[in-house]
């Protein structure tokens, strides 16, 4: 009973706005008491409409009253709270500023269980149990508790709008219905909310169902990030070390060299020096002899010099000029001869190796799929400006219009070797690399032409090299009677309608390729489309057929 009524007690000295003990608090003409700060703000709002009323009992003053702090309510509170009254603990049951109140409550209102759709009135569970006893009241439409009940009335006729006016699909009364609606197509709404409510459910199953698609898709994305970086470290660490490898063996080489060349030198050296101390000692003995010559020849005594002329020692064998070669010198120099033509072909290998590197798809396409075009203005958007490459036009091929267009002659004296260059047939590649989504349109003139895509690691001298004899190609070969499609010499007969223009599209990443016809009038009729794996950069190829051919790369706006 004592703790009964100390609730009592902290519910009474409570304000009803902020629900904690009353602080400076005011009391009204019609009793209730709040918090000064909490009544004024409160007021604070009504002041546009200069109606002043309490929270509790909606009793209004005009003009607004002066408040002044009741003391002895004051002095009340503090004696409370010295007797260990605290302030009121938040009671879950009575609605606070963010809730939706009960309108049958009077006094402190309790939230709000559920709001009836036909009384637009929101009640608690006490006063919404006649809605769940009276047989009427049971037929209502219940819902979770709302604050914008009052959007449910006809804003011209005040009553409940449960109507739904599909000529002009807005809800509406049912006085609207026989007024401003008089004719037109209407339902109820809740026959329309059923309607409505089936095209969500389908929406949301697409929704739900494209969550689920692009979840698996960010799944194989993350899956292929993780393998991109495994197999791009597996890379960098094998690299690095080959040529870590590379480079010890190319160290050792040298270092073994540098020996040899040392011992080469000090063996020339030395043979050098020993040849070099008989030369001198062969001076300092051949200026002996000459000075005893020398000697002799000065005598002026006849008989004297007769005497010791006999007595001279023969000259020594000595050594001819002729016979010292600088034979180590060209030993250095084949050397340096040979490093340098080492050196020169190891270049020659990594810069080939440099170059098959490079013609391995290094872009990653993580996007996905591109939807196929359905109109030329969609096609269109995949245009590309293609030239061609004179490195890889046969020699009986002349290029011109910027290298845009081919032409059919018997010989090209102005092209030089070069290793790109197709010898076995009349083809030519293009310069540009095609990945991502493309498209282009040949126009050509004569026999045939061969309209292709090509990986520019495809053979250029051999039988194989021809378009779509060979996996590194595929081809549309057209000419006035027929279309043919050939890959890896398969040959795949396409028909449709035949003019001057063929349109090529290319996505590279879902491995797309389609070829169309298309008329004077620009009209696009697709021959024939292909799915494939491309592992390359493709390139875009022409073969022509015979003597005075054309074909050209048609410029698309």
């Amino acid at each position: 009973m004592a703790q009964k009524g100390l609730n009592l007690d902290r519910e009474s000295f409570s304000c009803s706005i902020c629900l904690d003990l009353l602080r400076d608090p005011v009391t009204l003409a019609c009793g209730h008491s709040y918090c000064m700060d909490c009544i004024k703000t409160h007021w604070d709002g009504e002041d546009r409409k200069q109606i002043y009323s309490c929270p509790q009992c909606r009793h209004t003053f005009t003009p607004r009253p002066v408040l002044v702090k009741s003391t002895m309510l004051a002095d009340l509170v503090e004696e409370l709270k010295k007797t260990g009254l605290q302030a009121a603990p938040a009671d879950h049951c009575y609605a606070g500023p963010e809730d939706v109140a009960c309108d049958y409550c009077t006094g402190r209102k309790r939230k709000a269980f559920k709001s009836c759709l036909v009384c637009l009135t929101s009640y608690c569970e006490k006063h919404l149990q006649p809605h769940f006893d009276v047989v009427p009241l049971k037929k209502h439409k219940l819902v979770e508790p709302s604050k914008d009940l009052q959007e449910n009335l006809c804003c011209l006729h005040d009553e409940v709008m449960n109507l739904f006016c599909r000529t002009d699909q807005h809800c509406i009364c049912y006085l609207c219905s026989v007024d401003e609606h008089k004719g037109h197509d209407t339902v109820s709404a809740e026959a329309e909310r059923t309607e409505r409510q089936k095209e969500l459910d389908v929406s949301r199953l697409n929704i739900q169902q494209r969550i689920t698609d692009r979840e698996k898709d960010l799944k194989l994305l993350q899956q292929q990030v993780e393998d991109i970086n495994g197999a791009a470290d597996e890379a960098v660490e094998h690299s690095e070390k080959t040529f870590t490898e590379l480079i010890r063996v190319i160290q050792k080489r040298s270092s073994d060299l540098k020996d040899q060349l040392r011992s080469i030198q000090e063996f020339e050296v030395s043979r050098v020096k020993d040849l070099q101390e008989k030369l001198e000692q062969e001076i300092t003995q051949l200026k002996r002899k000459e000075a005893e010559l020398r000697a002799l020849s000065n005598t002026e005594n006849h008989n004297q010099f007769l005497t010791d002329f006999p007595s001279l020692p023969p000259l020594s064998d000595y050594t001819h000029s002729s016979s010292i070669n600088i034979h180590a010198l060209n030993h250095f120099e084949d050397v340096t001869a040979a490093v340098s033509q080492a050196r020169d072909k190891l270049q020659d290998v990594l810069r080939q190796t440099w170059t098959d590197l490079s013609l391995i798809e290094t872009e990653v396409d993580v996007l996905l799929p591109q939807p196929e075009p359905k109109t030329r203005a969609d096609i269109l958007r995949f245009s590309r400006e293609i030239k061609l490459d004179p490195n890889t036009a046969s020699t009986h091929l002349f290029l011109s219009e910027g290298n845009m267009k081919a032409k059919r002659i018997g010989q090209n004296p102005t092209y030089s070797t070069h290793t790109d260059r197709f010898t076995a047939f009349c083809q030519v590649l293009s310069k540009e690399s095609l990945t991502g989504c493309c498209y282009w349109e040949v126009e050509w003139r004569g026999r045939g032409v061969s309209v292709a895509v090509a990986y520019k690691n495809i053979s250029r001298g051999r039988s194989e090299s021809r378009f779509g004899f060979n996996e590194k190609s595929w081809t549309l070969d057209c000419n006035k009677t027929s279309y043919d499609f050939w890959y890896n010499q398969v040959q795949t007969s396409v028909p449709g309608p035949r003019s001057s223009r063929v349109g090529v599209y290319l996505d590279h990443s879902a491995g797309l390729l389609s070829f169309y016809d298309v008329s004077e009038t620009m009209t696009m009729t697709l021959l024939h489309r292909v799915q494939a794996t491309f592992t390359q950069p493709l390139y875009a190829g022409l073969c022509l057929y015979k003597f005075g051919d054309t074909s050209e790369f048609c410029k698309l706006t």
